[in-house]
């Protein structure tokens, strides 16, 4: 597959995301910001890589003065075709998740869901996060939603195709960096003929290592957990989520 001279986390994040994987919808999003807010997370949060809006639409059902942001225009423009009466178009903006336009201590809380996090190579991950304590008040919470190596590892699928609306997708996936980071090549082929290729390519953290970066940054861990459900984290969970405290 060729290599796209964007930057991976610009061109995997263009109109045929949302076509290709289509599952991501709001019923999902409703059911996984539940726990979150049940556990407190309420105020005005900012939900980092928010992609169409989705859990920002279900965070606002709740009762949250919610943010969201991304760097795909294409991805917020979508946000127009969710069911939200009043639309949540004004309450979304594009940004950098490394230089976020917000003034120090202006949120309550903050969420980074759907393994948004791990995109920008080890500094630039810090910056994300010297970001996020920079714009949480103190001791407000942050849920963090991410692979967990194990699982991926363990059940890792070499390749596979799937006819999608768009038309036939080919994903191939493989460990690189000594297992370090999880990378995907993706083969979009649409039914007129047309092709397009692009990769998404994210850094999984050990828990050990999230100790470590949370630590560094000023986040106090909280807990780990096995899902969006609070699920108890151990031997077979699917995911880590994180939910800890500004310091």
């Amino acid at each position: 597959m060729e290599q796209n001279p964007e930057p991976w986390y610009v061109a995997a994040f263009r109109d045929e995301y949302l076509t290709v994987y289509p599952h991501r919808d709001l019923k999902s999003a409703r059911d996984e910001v539940a726990w979150a807010h049940s556990v407190g997370l309420d105020g005005r949060v900012l939900d980092l890589c928010c992609g169409f809006g989705r859990h920002t639409l279900a965070l606002r059902e709740l009762g949250v003065e919610v943010v969201g942001m991304d760097l795909s225009p294409e991805l917020l423009r979508a946000s127009a075709n969710l069911e939200a009466a009043p639309p949540i178009t004004e309450r979304l903006l594009r940004g950098d998740a490394r230089a976020l336009p917000f003034e120090d201590a202006s949120f309550d809380g903050l969420v980074n869901l759907f393994s948004s996090f791990g995109y920008f190579g080890d500094e630039g991950d810090r910056g994300v996060l010297a970001e996020v304590v920079r714009v949480v008040r103190a001791g407000g919470l942050c849920l963090f939603d991410l692979m967990l190596p194990s699982t991926i590892k363990a059940g890792l699928v070499p390749e596979s195709k799937r006819e999608t609306a768009a038309g036939l997708l080919i994903e191939q996936r493989s460990l690189e960096d000594g297992g370090s980071r999880v990378v995907k090549r993706v083969r979009l082929e649409a039914p007129s003929g047309e092709v397009r290729e692009w990769r998404e390519d994210v850094r999984l953290y050990e828990p050990g290592e999230l100790d470590e970066l949370f630590e560094s940054a000023g986040l106090e861990l909280l807990g780990r957990y096995g899902g969006l459900g609070g699920e108890l984290f151990g031997e077979g969970a699917s995911r880590q989520v994180l939910l800890a405290k500004r310091r």
